[in-house]
């Protein structure tokens, strides 16, 4: 679910002091693009929303949401916006992020005690 290989990259691209800026505008651009897809009814802007999303997923390392957000971008391409599961992009997200989130956590808990 979670790319931990790419969240190492990134880490030490960006380095340690700029990283949880980093995680922190992705989480809020993230919600905010989801609020957006929750309320476009219409599905009217549902592909860009959706290669958004790919994007910054696969920066952060959330490989099966940008897959989900890849395979839906594809669909509203070719002219099927509907059959996009958003549910499912949403539920995907949502257990990324909690795992993510659990996983940071554990890691920088591994580390301290590691330095003790």
């Amino acid at each position: 679910m979670i790319q931990w290989s790419r969240v190492r990259q990134l880490r030490n691209e960006v380095g340690a002091d700029e990283f949880d800026e980093v995680v922190e505008i992705f989480l809020d651009e993230v919600q905010e693009v989801i609020a957006k897809l929750r309320n476009d009814s219409a599905r009217d802007e549902i592909e860009q929303n959706l290669h958004f999303l790919k994007g910054s997923a696969l920066s952060l390392g959330f490989d099966s949401f940008s897959k989900l957000c890849q395979d839906g971008e594809r669909r509203a391409a070719a002219g099927e916006g509907a059959a996009v599961d958003l549910p499912e992009i949403f539920a995907a997200y949502e257990e990324s992020r909690l795992q993510f989130q659990a996983g940071l956590a554990d890691r920088l808990h591994q580390r301290a005690l590691r330095s003790i």
